[in-house]
């Protein structure tokens, strides 16, 4: 006898997650225009530590005002990081909303970095175990332009929630919204230089990165 479909199958359509997510959205903003949505109190990023355990500061990014009209974030941190012993430099941007019912919200680099003229070559998820906390997923991607490369780790932060997902990002954009008439959010991404072609290092420097520099993330972002 056959079974009967599962009422949620459509939502293994991509199409149908992307409209799904879509009119979830729709759904905050019209639920809430009649409530005064709760803006969290965050210090500026620029007050972000320049030495974070072996790592510290290089130099200061600095995001013309196009870029910043385009990304539409709250807060912006763009710093470049080294280590002793190591010449190559690392990079950490946070892009920080503290709202999105006005329709702002963070870019994905998937489709950023094409448009600065970046060719992905590798796409998929990583898992990173954070001292204190424990495993972590994230998206990682390899990129080139012309001689270049570079490991890409990026991730949404909500509430002290890690999303790898954009899709599931969105998701809970609407949870928080009901539960909590919040949609503050952060895109924290992470950009290592591959040296030689080897990606390997580039990427275990950047993991390291990431465990050093979380605790200070943590207590960056609104929780």
């Amino acid at each position: 006898m056959a079974s009967n479909p599962s009422p949620l199958r459509f939502l293994n359509s991509t199409a149908a997650r992307i409209l799904t997510a879509a009119l979830l959205v729709q759904s905050v903003v019209l639920y809430g225009v009649s409530r005064t949505e709760i803006l969290p109190n965050a210090p500026p990023l620029s007050t972000f530590p320049t030495v974070l355990g072996s790592w510290k500061l290089l130099q200061e990014g600095y995001v013309d005002e196009e870029t910043r009209n385009v990304l539409q974030a709250d807060d912006l941190l763009s710093r470049t990081y080294s280590k002793p012993g190591s010449d190559v430099p690392l990079n950490l941007f946070i892009a920080a909303f503290r709202s999105q019912r006005t329709g702002k919200a963070p870019h994905s680099p998937k489709n950023c970095l094409p448009g600065a003229g970046w060719v992905q070559s590798a796409a998929g998820v990583i898992d990173i175990d954070i001292p204190g906390r424990g495993r972590i997923q994230a998206n990682r991607y390899i990129v080139s332009k012309g001689d270049h490369s570079s490991v890409v780790i990026y991730w949404y932060q909500s509430r002290d929630r890690i999303v790898a997902s954009e899709y599931e990002a969105k998701v809970y954009v609407v949870a928080d919204s009901m539960r909590y008439n919040r949609t503050d959010t952060a895109l924290v991404r992470f950009v290592a230089p591959v040296v030689g072609n080897d990606a390997e290092t580039a990427e275990k420097d950047a993991v390291e990165f990431i465990q050093a520099s979380f605790p200070h993330i943590k207590v960056a972002l609104p929780q």
